[in-house]
Parts: C-alpha cells; sequence; structure tokens
C-alpha cells in the first residue's frame, strides 16, 4: 500500500487583461521524494522512470487537490537485490522531482458570469536519483543513472475550463470545471540508458464561496472562504499512487489590500484537509493576487 503524506505552500499569481486570460501556476515544487528499495534492471528501471513522470504529473496544472505530494513506500527498508548479471546486492533509491508549469488562454462569454476558457499549458520537470549501495553491485547503465542521475522532462497540451465568476457586495462565488490533457516526454538527462512519458490527464470541480466576517482591516472587509475541491485521474495518473480521485475541503480568511496603493491587491490563507482512497492529508496555502 503507498502510503501519502500531503503538504502545500502556494503561491497563486493571476492578472487579467480584458478578454485575455493568462495564468501560471507559479510554484517550483521541490517536494516529491521517492524512498524505495526495488529491483534495478533495466526493464524495472524504466518502468519505475515512467511511474516518477506519472507523479510529477499531479504537479503540472494549480489543481488545489494536488499542490504537493510527499510518499513513502511502505517497503522501505527491505532490502531487494540489483544486479549486473554477476554481483548482486542492495539498492535503496531516493528520487526527487521538481516541476513548473504554466498556461495562456483566452475568455469566450457565454452567459452572465460564465466564460468558456480554453488554456495552452507548457511544463518544464526534472528527476534527480540518488542511490545508497549496501554491496558491490557493479557497473551498468542503469545502475549509473541511480547513481545521482537526472532526468529532464518536457510536458505539452491544453485545459478546457467552464468559469463561473459572481461578484456582488454581499458575497463572491467562483466555481470551476476543468478538464486537462498534458504529454510528459524525458529528453537530456545523464543517462541514455533510462527514457519515459507519460500522459498526464485530470477533471476537476472547484468551487469558492467568500463574505464578509463584519471586520474591517485597511479600509476593507476581512472576508471568510470556504472551498471544496475533487479532481478524478485519468490517463497514467489514474491508480498510480493506488487511488484515482481527491477530494479536498478548506476553510481561511482573505484580507483586501486594494484600498492602498500596492501591487498586491488580495492576501489569502488557507488551511485544507484532502481525503482518497488510502490518503489522508493537511495543506496550508498562502495565494496572492496582483
Amino acid at each position: 500500500m503507498v502510503v501519502a503524506t500531503l503538504r502545500e505552500w502556494v503561491y497563486g499569481c493571476r492578472s487579467e487583461f480584458a478578454a485575455l486570460a493568462l495564468g501560471a501556476a507559479c510554484t517550483l515544487v521541490p517536494a516529491l521524494a521517492l524512498g524505495q528499495t526495488f529491483d534495478a534492471v533495466g526493464a524495472n528501471l524504466q518502468k519505475r522512470v515512467n511511474g516518477v513522470l506519472a507523479l510529477m504529473g499531479y504537479m503540472l496544472t494549480p489543481d488545489i487537490t494536488t499542490g504537493s505530494l510527499s510518499i513513502s513506500n511502505a517497503a522501505t527498508g527491505n532490502s531487494d537485490s540489483a544486479s549486473n548479471g554477476q554481483v548482486a546486492g542492495s539498492v535503496a533509491a531516493k528520487w526527487d522531482a521538481y516541476s513548473a508549469t504554466g498556461g495562456i488562454g483566452w475568455d469566450f462569454p457565454v452567459a452572465r458570469d460564465l466564460v468558456l476558457r480554453p488554456v495552452f499549458n507548457f511544463s518544464y520537470g526534472r528527476v534527480d536519483s540518488n542511490v545508497a549501495v549496501t554491496a558491490q553491485t557493479g557497473t551498468g547503465a542503469e545502475l549509473d543513472f541511480l547513481r545521482d542521475g537526472q532526468l529532464n522532462a518536457y510536458g505539452l497540451g491544453g485545459s478546457l475550463m467552464l468559469d463561473y465568476e459572481r461578484h456582488r457586495p454581499g458575497n463572491e462565488i467562483d466555481v470551476e470545471l476543468r478538464y486537462t490533457n498534458i504529454y510528459l516526454q524525458s529528453f537530456g538527462g545523464t543517462s541514455t540508458a533510462v527514457e519515459g512519458s507519460a500522459d498526464s490527464q485530470s477533471a476537476s470541480l472547484w468551487a469558492r464561496w467568500r463574505a464578509p466576517t463584519g471586520i474591517a482591516m485597511l479600509e476593507r472587509p476581512l472576508r471568510y472562504v470556504l472551498e471544496f475541491a475533487h479532481t478524478t485521474f485519468l490517463g497514467d495518473l489514474d491508480g498510480v499512487l493506488g487511488f484515482d480521485d481527491l477530494s479536498s475541503v478548506g476553510t481561511g480568511l482573505e484580507l483586501d489590500s486594494s484600498a492602498h496603493d500596492i501591487n498586491v491587491t488580495r492576501t489569502r490563507l488557507m488551511a485544507r484537509y484532502k481525503v482518497g482512497e488510502h490518503v489522508r492529508g493537511w495543506s496550508v496555502g498562502l495565494a496572492i493576487s496582483f
């Protein structure tokens, strides 16, 4: 069983230029660490690389349910063997993944407060490997990669969003339906023996309610925020961690600084609880609007 603990520290940024909607996940997430022991035979290692790229796919869109993941294998510490065909030994590999993604799209009005937004997404990711060897394992391209190897990956794809935003003095409601499909392909890296790809797909529902608390700060109402999100994972993300969907409920406070001549207009602090099959976790998120 895979046990996942979720932690999140998210910086969000958003700008609006008439009908042009620019969105970017302004986060670099160095938080995916896999502590595992496994048989480092080439075909099995290749399968692991594809799996790590699939895990990276969870971070490619600004999805509340998967802001960042810290994952550990329950079998960590149990020795499996690696072999070059002559000598076998125990290998414990830690893999770290880093990813960043951005997008550009356009709003097409459908009805009052409702727009259809296609978005072109692009991303970059990197996987670093650090191996601990408990016996002489010999040499080989696969083991060379495990010893301080590096794999780069790029992603291209898009999202289709249906976005409802109703802003009133008494309250604000935002609801988004999103389908995302981004294809990840490895390139470069320190070893030609390891290449990988992953098809990252997801469908999500996200909703947020904002309303004044009755307290004024910085000459504007301090708002409380309620939030719900649910994501279903498709393609290579389906079941890769033992679950095919995640849900999140959250609450927080939002400070409005738009009355003052500063670049930051809103600052929001959120606490979220996330749940899925075999998964329980919490996150704290900080978002800033310009």
